[in-house]
């Protein structure tokens, strides 16, 4: 086993250990993938003040997201087919976040249903990410079984009305499970590791749509419903449904334009992500590391700012809370130390974004994230 010390071993590792298919699914963007890159690339350039002589003891990454205690001011992003980047995905990252001390999120779009996690984190309260589709109905009810288990936020997604392209995507023939073609077959066999983990679990499919609407009862029918069901349509109106639907915290996920986020404040929401979907749907889209600074500017404290994509490392979730985020989200970043060693893997990445945010913060000359502000950017490089 090699030595990881940062989040790129775990990208390595990872790459080798789960099939082509799901593993160029999490660690790709949409046609030319410009966005995708700018999203990592764009925190290079904010620069560090290093301070000396300052007393560094009694440091605290400490906070709060939207009200609730975290033990850094990081959550774990919602990202669909988990469950395929290892067995029993979204559990195992559940798992690690609980311990850790930090908010999971689970998407719509996961392997493990909502019950499955509520019960493997003995009803330890995690949030659920919603995308809105054409069957309201069904919208409804998923929306109650979340309630049901006492999910603590609802995330809404905002910016997946259609779906963007990701070439490799097509080229690879994605589907849960993967279809059992002879390519597949020779690229999984090349996996052991995840395919006794697969072998040893019943959780194949998306776990909360397969036997929850009408229909829908294998990989057929549920290619097919997925299809129509992204809602073209959805607006502000639709959100003001659901947060009236659901009665709880409610976090908007997509905002990267300051009308959109001025909006976002007079939908009553309780916080908003600025994101481009991990640069997966509007290739070109500016950097979410970019479009923060003006979304905060605009809202004025109004509504709680959280930040995502292209977070790799702790120095990173640093610059974010320095330009005005109260919270950052990683997606890949967790998915990599998954594929690569599952729930270990995901403690494995915590730690090690931990490790950086707490080091590079007494560098700056901070030992409270609190107090953390511009003053630790080097002017003109953000």
């Amino acid at each position: 086993m090699p030595v990881i010390t940062n989040i790129e071993d775990l990208r390595v590792l990872a790459q080798k250990r789960v099939p082509r298919m799901f593993y160029d699914y999490a660690d790709s963007g949409s046609w030319t993938e410009s966005t995708y890159r700018a999203n990592e690339a764009d925190f290079q350039s904010i620069k560090l003040r290093q301070r000396v002589a300052v007393n560094m003891e009694n440091r605290s990454t400490a906070t709060t997201m939207i009200g609730q205690k975290v033990a850094m001011p990081v959550a774990i992003a919602p990202t669909g087919l988990t469950g395929m980047q290892h067995a029993d995905g979204e559990i195992l990252g559940a798992l690690a976040a609980k311990k850790f001390g930090i908010p999971f999120t689970l998407s719509t779009m996961s392997i493990c249903s909502i019950e499955d996690v509520a019960k493997a984190t003995d009803g330890h309260p995690f949030w659920f990410q919603l995308y809105m589709m054409k069957d309201r109905d069904y919208i409804a009810r998923l929306i109650d079984r979340a309630k049901a288990v006492k999910c603590s936020a609802l995330v809404i997604t905002l910016d997946l009305q259609i779906l963007g392209q990701r070439h490799k995507d097509l080229k690879n023939g994605l589907s849960a499970p993967p279809k059992l073609t002879l390519a597949n077959m020779i690229n999984i066999a090349s996996k052991p590791r995840w395919a006794l983990g697969m072998l040893g679990t019943p959780r194949r499919q998306f776990g909360n749509i397969v036997g929850h609407v009408k229909g829908v009862e294998n990989m057929g029918s549920l290619s097919e419903w997925t299809a129509k069901q992204f809602d073209p349509a959805l607006n502000w109106g639709d959100v003001e449904w659901i947060k009236q639907r659901w009665g709880g915290k409610i976090i908007l996920k997509g905002i990267q334009d300051v009308e959109d986020a001025r909006l976002a404040v007079n939908s009553g929401a309780d916080a908003l992500i600025v994101s481009n979907h991990g640069g997966r749907q509007l290739d070109g889209a500016e950097s979410s590391i970019r479009a923060l600074s003006a979304i905060i500017d605009a809202v004025d404290s109004q509504i709680e700012v959280h930040m995502d994509g292209g977070i790799r490392s702790g120095q990173d979730v640093l610059k974010a809370v320095a330009l005005g985020a109260k919270g950052t989200y990683i997606g890949r970043a967790f998915l990599y130390g998954l594929g690569a060693l599952g729930e270990a893997g995901v403690t494995k990445a915590l730690e090690i974004i931990h490790k950086e945010l707490d080091i590079t913060m007494a560098f700056c000359g901070r030992t409270d994230i609190n107090t953390v502000d511009k003053t630790i950017l080097l002017p003109g490089t953000f």
